[in-house]
C-alpha cells in the first residue's frame, strides 16, 4: 500500500513503523472473513481492512473525527486478522500507533474520559478493586442488570501454594485482578508445576502487565507499568530463574511485547528485551515437560468431556493456536467440538464494558458453541475471557490448569 505521512510523525520512530506495516498491506480483504466485528455489523470499516486505510488517512493529515474513533474503538485487537494475513501485517501495532494519534486529535465526551480514567484507576490496583468486588458482590441483586451481569461470584477457593524448594524456578505474573476473580489459578499451576520438580516464585514489587492501561490511551501509565515489572523482577533473574510464566494469556501477550514498547527507552530496552524473551504461557512449560506429567496422571485419567475456549491472545497473540487443546488430548482429556473457535468471545480486556452491545452477541455466540455438545466444564486460558463467559452459563468455566490440578489431588 502506497502511502505518504505526514511531518508530524513521519520520521518518528512510530512513523517509520507504521509506514513499513502499512506498505505490506495488499488490499486483499482476506481479514475480513474472520474479523469479529466486521461479521456482525458488515460494514467495511470495522474491519481490519476498512481500518487500515481509516489510520493511513489521518498518518497522512486527514484530521480524524469522531467516527474515525468510533471505528477504532469497536475493534477488539483479537488479532486474529494477523492469523489470517498472508502478508504478515501486523495491524495491532498499527492499531495502536492510530489510536493514539486520533486520541489525541479527537476529544472524548466528559462521561467516556471518566469511565476510561476510573477503569485505568481501579482495574490495575488490587488495592482500590478488591474492596469494589467484595461490595458489588454484596450488592449485586440491587444492581442494574448491565452491572449485575459483570460482577462475578465468589470463586473457588484455592488450594495451598507449595513449599517449593526445587533447583528448577520460575516466576508467576499473579496479574491484577486474577488473584481476587480466581486465586485458585495461579495457586494450582504452582501445584502442577510442583509435581513436575519446579517452584513458582512470586515477586511482590511486581503489579499489573501494563494491558489495561495501554488500551485505555493512558500509554504513559502503561509504560510506567512495565518498568516497574521490570525492576521488581530483574533480582530474580539475576539469581538464575528460567522464565516469566504466565497463567493469563491476555497478560502474557503484553509481557512478550515489553522489548518492542520499552525499545527507545536506554534505561529499559534491553532488559525489556530479556524480559520479552524469557516470557512464556503455562502451556509452553507444561508441553515440554508432558512425559513425566503424563506418567503422574496414569491412574487418574479424566472421565468427563469438557469444551476448550482457545483466547484469541493465546492463539492470534501468542501463536500458541491448538497447543493447549493437543496438550489436553494427550493427558486424556475428551474434548468436545467447538466451532468457530477463531472468533472472539467479547471479553478483549475492557471492551465488554466500553462496548457491551457487540461484546453481549459475541458472548453470546461463544457461549452456544461452547455448550452444543453439554461439555461438563468449560476450560480456558484468560481470566478475562473466563470471567465473561461465565457471566452467560451455568457450565464451570474454569483455568484447564486447574483441571490438570484436580486430577493430580485425586
Amino acid at each position: 500500500m502506497q502511502t505518504t505521512l505526514a511531518g508530524f510523525i513521519k520520521d518518528t520512530p512510530e512513523g517509520k513503523e507504521a509506514e513499513a506495516i502499512l506498505r505490506k498491506c495488499v488490499h486483499c480483504g482476506f481479514c475480513t472473513a474472520t474479523c469479529p466485528t466486521y461479521q456482525l455489523l458488515g460494514d467495511e470499516l470495522d474491519g481490519p481492512r476498512g481500518r487500515i486505510y481509516l489510520i493511513k488517512q489521518v498518518l497522512e493529515g486527514t484530521p480524524a473525527t469522531a467516527k474515525t474513533q468510533l471505528h477504532l474503538d469497536r475493534c477488539l485487537t483479537c488479532r486474529s486478522c494477523e492469523t489470517t494475513c498472508p502478508s504478515g501485517v501486523h495491524y495491532s501495532r498499527l492499531l495502536d500507533i492510530g489510536r493514539a494519534v486520533v486520541a489525541k486529535q479527537v476529544p472524548r465526551s466528559g462521561f467516556a474520559q471518566l469511565q476510561r480514567q476510573g477503569l485505568a484507576a481501579v482495574l490495575p490496583r488490587p488495592s482500590l478493586f478488591n474492596p469494589l468486588l467484595a461490595a458489588g458482590r454484596i450488592a449485586r441483586n440491587m444492581l442494574p442488570k448491565v452491572l449485575d451481569d459483570i460482577v462475578p461470584d465468589t470463586p473457588a477457593r484455592a488450594r495451598p501454594w507449595p513449599i517449593g524448594g526445587h533447583e528448577r524456578r520460575m516466576l508467576v505474573l499473579e496479574g491484577c485482578v486474577q488473584p481476587a476473580l480466581s486465586p485458585a489459578t495461579n495457586a494450582a499451576a504452582a501445584r502442577v508445576l510442583d509435581h513436575l520438580g519446579i517452584s513458582l516464585l512470586r515477586a511482590p514489587n511486581a503489579g499489573c502487565c501494563g494491558a489495561v492501561t495501554f488500551h485505555l490511551d493512558q500509554q504513559e501509565q502503561a509504560l510506567a507499568a512495565m518498568r516497574r515489572n521490570i525492576d521488581a523482577w530483574w533480582p530474580y533473574i539475576e539469581q538464575g530463574v528460567e522464565a516469566i510464566v504466565f497463567t493469563a494469556s491476555g497478560c502474557g501477550t503484553m509481557i512478550t511485547d515489553y522489548g518492542h514498547a520499552l525499545a527507545t527507552d536506554p534505561g529499559y530496552a534491553e532488559r525489556a528485551k530479556r524480559i520479552s524473551a524469557m516470557a512464556c504461557d503455562l502451556s509452553t512449560v507444561i508441553d515440554k515437560e508432558k512425559v513425566k506429567l503424563k506418567q503422574l496422571l496414569t491412574n487418574n485419567l479424566p472421565k468427563e468431556t469438557i469444551a476448550f475456549h482457545p483466547p484469541c491472545s493465546l492463539q492470534h497473540g501468542l501463536k500458541l493456536k491448538g497447543r493447549v487443546e493437543a496438550l489436553l488430548a494427550e493427558l486424556g482429556f475428551t474434548l468436545a467440538p467447538v466451532s468457530d473457535a477463531h472468533l472472539c468471545c467479547g471479553s478483549a480486556g475492557t471492551y465488554s464494558i466500553l462496548q457491551p452491545e457487540i461484546s453481549a452477541q459475541l458472548k453470546a455466540n461463544k457461549v452456544r458453541a461452547l455448550t452444543a455438545h453439554a461439555p461438563a466444564q468449560i476450560l480456558t486460558a484468560n481470566i478475562g475471557c473466563q470471567t465473561h463467559l461465565q457471566s452467560a452459563t451455568n457450565v464451570p468455566v474454569r483455568h484447564w490448569i486447574e483441571a490438570v490440578d484436580d486430577l493430580l489431588s485425586a
